[in-house]
């Protein structure tokens, strides 16, 4: 998988791409991380991303240039015609994990970070094939919430976890949260682990293991568990 991000803000992805599972994907190869800077894409002098917005009002919004720039640029030089092009935005359907399957089989797909008070329209409207969210609040910029994106989708690559089973018990992927998880050691501050996780006995463990995902989604997700 490519994985492109265009930015004004490139330094943002540093640290967070070259760490943990993500270093390891992209040394693997599994997935090539590309980020963009807006601001390569501009044409004036000052190199400017954006401008006031018409109508007035406070803040600044984002230019519709650069973006339709970079965008052709990717396909371009990195043959993805077929990319997905995807706008983080307030405005935008509610991520999930049901979403990070559905893009987890894609080749390619190409991040548009918003920031300052908002993007052109046109943006919206002509380039992004669809708006994600992270959730009803809003943060400054839309890094984050495409990290946030992205780590829910390369973790679901092959090759990427170390146990292909890592992946699929994790909470929401079978519409529950996950249950209990305990290790060494056995007892800790007079808090020990529940004795069937002791007993060696699968089914008996199976077993419990679905009751208290169970138990937890109804007690924590209501709403969860009702779908």
């Amino acid at each position: 998988m490519q994985i492109h991000i265009v930015t004004a803000f490139p330094k943002f992805f540093d640290s967070p791409l070259g760490e943990s599972m993500m270093k390891r994907a992209g040394q693997s190869g599994v997935v090539e991380f590309h980020v963009h800077d807006l601001r390569d894409f501009t044409t004036d002098k000052h190199r400017s991303v954006d401008d006031y917005p018409y109508g007035g009002g406070p803040g600044m919004i984002m230019k519709p240039e650069p973006f339709f720039a970079g965008v052709e640029h990717i396909r371009q030089q990195y043959h993805l015609t077929e990319a997905r092009v995807i706008l983080l935005s307030p405005q935008g359907e509610k991520f999930s994990q049901q979403k990070a399957n559905a893009l987890a089989p894609e080749s390619g797909l190409i991040f548009l970070c918003g920031h300052y008070k908002g993007i052109d329209e046109r943006v919206h409207q002509y380039l992004a094939a669809e708006e994600i969210s992270i959730g009803d609040y809003v943060v400054t910029g839309g890094e984050l919430p495409a990290l946030v994106v992205i780590d829910a989708v390369v973790r679901l690559l092959p090759g990427v976890l170390g146990d292909l089973d890592s992946a699929a018990g994790d909470s929401f992927q079978s519409g529950r949260l996950d249950y209990p998880h305990y290790t060494r050691p056995e007892e800790f501050r007079g808090w020990r682990v529940p004795e069937v996780l002791l007993s060696g006995h699968h089914a008996k463990i199976a077993r419990w293991r679905r009751e208290q995902a169970e138990t937890r989604t109804r007690e924590r997700r209501g709403d969860l568990f009702e779908t």
